[in-house]
């Protein structure tokens, strides 16, 4: 490889065990939380460590309740279908599958959307996702299981990908989601409680993470983890974490790729999103096509072969025989704040994105994990 990969902090726990670790310490006993009656794990889409720690005046109660413990090392690539498909089922994108924001489909030209390609494409979510969900297992098993989110997400594959099993509510705002999770679990002996605010990281695409209006969301953010605490009290725990962080990409960072670019020589299918790239080959093509993108991005960006990807562990220790082919040939992962699109989509609303997000940079792969009500270490 032409350039060696980041090392993740010490003492990042995985995302993948954030679940399993709150079912541990609803049983009595656990390495990561304390003991409590029901658990609520309140998920902020975009939220990085970095992102919240440079904007601690915005989040005084997280980032006082943050210690230097209190971080997570989410997964590769650092978006949205790949991390919360490993938070949900406590497995690495090798063995669920969701290997980015666009993925192909096997023996296809086709590369859906991993969140909403089951309405788009025909993805089956019972099938395309490999792994039982955990919330299916734990109401198997006869636990109250809730998912608290808007009421948009109630009937989408994806949340039956991941979610399914789980008694949905809907709730509009950010404040009545703390909410009704609180409720849930207080009322609820036993019972997990999933809530997901998407609201920041939409502001961190449109605006950026460092706008005015990304600072506001995270006022309401911090205002509401200050009031699920204050409900939950020592009778249930929570813990906040995140699916990515996130970088801004001006609009004179962005690579545009057109008909003439010689990058695209040798390239049948993009998917990915702008900060990684999943590149597929023509036939006989990927070892030039790796060159060639070396030779030309390597001060910019990690640049891989889908092996060489695979014996790194960045999908997991393990990739299931099924999930390779979805996986690039050539895999493009920016170091610097950069994006890569391609230019000749007809679509040019994604150029407008300001954050992004889905590269191994600490600010994208490192995320929160603070501890409130029962599982608050000083509680």
């Amino acid at each position: 490889m032409s350039h060696s990969l980041p090392a993740d902090p010490p003492g990042a726990r995985s995302l993948t065990g954030v679940v399993p670790h709150v079912i541990a310490a609803l049983e009595g006993g656990d390495s990561w939380f304390a003991p409590a009656r029901s658990g609520v794990v309140l998920l902020v889409d975009g939220l990085g460590r970095g992102n919240l720690t440079a904007r601690a005046g915005h989040a005084r109660f997280l980032t006082q309740r943050m210690t230097k413990k209190d971080a997570a090392r989410t997964v590769f690539p650092s978006t949205t279908a790949a991390g919360l498909g490993s938070l949900l089922t406590g497995t690495a994108p090798g063995a669920h599958g969701l290997v980015g924001y666009r993925a192909r489909v096997p023996g296809t030209d086709k590369a859906p959307n991993q969140l909403r390609g089951y309405e788009t494409d025909g993805l089956d979510p019972l099938t395309w996702q490999l792994q039982q969900p955990i919330l299916d297992r734990e109401a198997q098993h006869g636990r109250p299981v809730f998912v608290v989110t808007k009421a948009m997400y109630r009937d989408t594959g994806f949340t039956r990908a991941l979610m399914r099993g789980a008694q949905f509510v809907a709730a509009s705002t950010i404040a009545e989601r703390v909410e009704v999770a609180a409720d849930l679990a207080l009322r609820h002996p036993g019972a997990l409680v999933y809530a997901y605010v998407p609201e920041l990281d939409g502001l961190g695409h449109a605006k950026g993470w460092e706008s005015d209006e990304w600072s506001a969301g995270l006022e309401i953010v911090d205002a509401a983890a200050r009031a699920l605490d204050d409900a939950l009290g020592g009778a249930a725990g929570a813990v906040l974490t995140a699916d990515h962080g996130m970088v801004d990409v001006p609009r004179h960072r962005q690579m545009l790729l057109s008909d003439s670019d010689p990058l695209l020589d040798g390239v049948r299918l993009i998917g990915g999103e702008p900060r990684m790239l999943h590149l597929y080959s023509e036939d006989g093509e990927a070892v030039s096509l790796l060159a060639r993108w070396r030779d030309a991005e390597a001060q910019r960006s990690w640049v891989l072969s889908r092996s060489e990807a695979i014996e790194a562990g960045l999908f997991g220790a393990a990739v299931d025989a099924g999930v390779v082919p979805r996986i690039g040939d050539v895999l493009v992962a920016a170091r610097s704040a950069v994006a890569y699109y391609d230019d000749r989509e007809l679509d040019k609303k994604p150029q407008k994105m300001v954050g992004q997000h889905g590269s191994l940079t600490e600010q994208e792969r490192i995320v929160p994990l603070v501890r409130l009500g029962a599982f608050a270490p000083e509680r």
